[in-house]
């Protein structure tokens, strides 16, 4: 197993350089992650809990979105392929995306049902670092339609030969569907195909590298949590076909694979101190997909990735990072030229 280490090269620094302008498309789950603030003030009568007196509110594309507002952070032109409601929440997300000139907003389908929406509530006092304290989900009300999804597939196949990479993104919301994947699957063979899934991986067979955390890797690989990580990671590429698989692990770093042999162990980026942990796999898949697209090999890409996730955990919330940011955190540790 080979180690990440200092090369001092510029290598990372060259790969990132050709991040602006390249094509991502992403298609997946749009969802709305709203965040609502406030500060405790007092117990309530009807019930031993904290009244939260509002503060503000503050509403994000998540999921997916977050993944599209990552690339488009780091200079991509991106193709969103998706789907939000009629409401208000989708509005707010329409509106954010608006403001970016390197996106290409056609791809997103508008429906008469509501928006998957995460609402967190975050309270602290005044001066103080906020604290969540519960999170409200609220899924779509409506199945999506076979027309609805017949114009998804229609805006994918106009969007492939446009673009340099593709990221799927499942949160488990209907927009991926069998046909989507077999299309994809196929895509893979020719191009750049990251997958991304909180639930489905094994449906991610023949793509480019899927980008699973440590404990949906175990769940892929059906081992135990006493197997060592090598062994889950071997069994997982002996059975998808993968040309690469990371597996991300939080405080201890990145693990991954490349064909049938080749494995390597990635340290942490800065502090395991980790502020939140909210949207990291997002920035991981827009970092690997950018990285891949500008020529990087798999090493370099999960490298670059790496140093994205470390400065990500380091932000509140759903959140994304920046070129500047990303070459800071490369050349604190002496790798950028």
């Amino acid at each position: 197993m080979k180690r990440a280490h200092k090369k001092g090269t510029g290598t990372l620094g060259k790969v990132i350089g050709r991040f602006e302008g390249k094509k991502v498309c992403v298609i997946g789950d749009i969802i709305a992650d709203v965040y609502i603030f406030g500060k405790p003030y007092r117990l309530s009568r009807e019930a031993p809990v904290v009244i939260v007196k509002f503060e503000e509110s503050k509403t994000y594309p998540g999921s997916a979105g977050n993944t599209i507002n990552n690339l488009l952070a780091l200079g991509a032109h991106v193709y969103p392929l998706g789907f939000i409601g009629n409401d208000n929440a989708g509005e707010k997300l329409m509106q954010s995306f608006s403001q970016h000139k390197n996106i290409d907003i056609n791809g997103i389908i508008r429906h008469d049902g509501e928006t998957v929406t995460k609402t967190r509530i975050l309270a602290g006092d005044t001066n103080t670092s906020k604290q969540q304290v519960i999170r409200i989900d609220k899924d779509s009300n409506r199945p999506l339609s076979r027309s609805e999804k017949t114009m998804l597939m229609k805006k994918l196949k106009a969007v492939a030969p446009l673009a340099d990479a593709f990221i799927v993104s499942d949160y488990g919301h209907g927009t991926i569907d069998k046909e989507i994947m077999d299309f994809m699957r196929n895509l893979a063979k020719r191009k750049i195909v990251v997958g991304d899934s909180r639930y489905g991986l094994e449906a991610f067979n023949g793509f480019t590298i899927v980008t699973p955390n440590e404990s949906e890797a175990y769940r892929l690989s059906n081992l135990s949590e006493d197997h060592d990580i090598n062994v889950v990671g071997k069994t997982i590429m002996g059975r998808m076909k993968l040309k690469a698989l990371l597996i991300t692990r939080g405080n201890k770093g990145m693990r991954l694979f490349v064909g049938g042999r080749r494995i390597y162990d990635i340290p942490i980026s800065g502090t395991d101190d980790v502020t939140d942990v909210t949207g990291a796999g997002d920035t991981v898949c827009a970092t690997i997909a950018l990285s891949l697209a500008g020529g990087a090999d798999f090493y370099t890409a999960s490298r670059i990735a790496n140093y994205a996730a470390g400065v990500v955990v380091m932000k509140r919330g759903t959140a994304t990072v920046t070129v500047q940011e990303l070459e800071r955190a490369i050349g604190n540790q002496d790798e950028l030229q």
